[in-house]
């Protein structure tokens, strides 16, 4: 993988300091060790924007979980929207990821992704299921696909690229998706419409179908941009097993070996293919 394996051995954030990007990156690694390795896989002029990115997913992410009662998540969402509209304004809050994350706003990140990123987690306070099979598709693009545009963005992808990155983003967070459903239904929530072989498999299906739709626009995406869809080198293969051993996602079982984690990611670090 290129160039290091620890928070230490990254870029510089403009605007911060080494110390903050090196906080964000213990965060991310020690909380979300694949999008890390992800990281740590990219060039190094990459590596600054995904890390605050990374950072700011999993903060949005954590808050509908921070307490049984419902209303202390919604004030924590609204904590972040609160924060994303200040620092459009230039005002930045006093949390570590605020300040590199107001950067690149600055730069152009677009915040209407962000504002459908907090207000997606939402449904994640609640145990109620999706409404519809169009809620759920939405829910994954506004917060996994939407996470993979943001981050291409920020890596300066143009416009034109957007749907082929969300194809990419939306494969990787179904595979994602289906994993987290073990801790989902033993926090009492009902994370799928159909949670039989069948329904699994053909949920594993569109987001093969998505990962095609992806390649199909990759040309689209401008080398300097690709780093940000390394974070789905497992989608492939965990929703191929997904699709053809749909138990798995119910026993826990929906994971690859550390050898074929390590050897895939390396294999699309060198090849740029995901």
């Amino acid at each position: 993988m290129a160039g290091g394996s620890g928070p230490d051995r990254l870029c510089p954030v403009r605007g911060g300091t080494g110390m903050t990007l090196g906080a964000l990156a213990s965060q991310v690694q020690g909380r979300d060790p694949m999008r890390f390795a992800a990281v740590m896989a990219a060039p190094a002029a990459a590596r600054a924007p995904l890390l605050v990115l990374y950072a700011f997913n999993l903060e949005v992410a954590r808050a509908p979980w921070a307490s049984e009662q419902p209303m202390i998540c919604e004030m924590r969402l609204q904590w972040w929207q609160d924060a994303v509209d200040d620092a459009v304004k230039g005002v930045v809050r006093q949390h570590e990821v605020l300040g590199p994350l107001a950067d690149l706003i600055a730069k152009g990140l677009p915040v209407g992704v962000l504002d459908r990123m907090i207000a997606a987690r939402q449904w994640d306070i609640y145990k109620e299921p999706f409404a519809d099979r169009q809620a759920f598709e939405t829910y994954l693009d506004d917060t996994g696909a939407a996470l993979m545009w943001l981050c291409a963005k920020a890596l300066g992808a143009p416009d034109a690229a957007e749907a082929a990155v969300r194809g990419f983003g939306r494969a990787s967070a179904v595979a994602g998706y289906l994993q987290a459903v073990p801790a989902l239904v033993a926090r009492g929530r009902i994370p799928l419409l159909d949670g039989r072989d069948a329904g699994v498999s053909a949920l594993a299906a569109w987001g093969l179908e998505q990962l095609a739709r992806g390649r199909q626009g990759k040309a689209l995406v401008p080398p300097q941009a690709r780093p940000a869809l390394l974070a789905g080198w497992q989608s492939e293969k965990l929703l191929r097993m997904a699709r053809q051993e749909p138990q798995r996602v119910g026993e826990g079982r929906l994971q690859l070996s550390e050898f074929a984690q390590r050897g895939g990611l390396l294999w699309s670090a060198l090849t740029g293919r995901v």
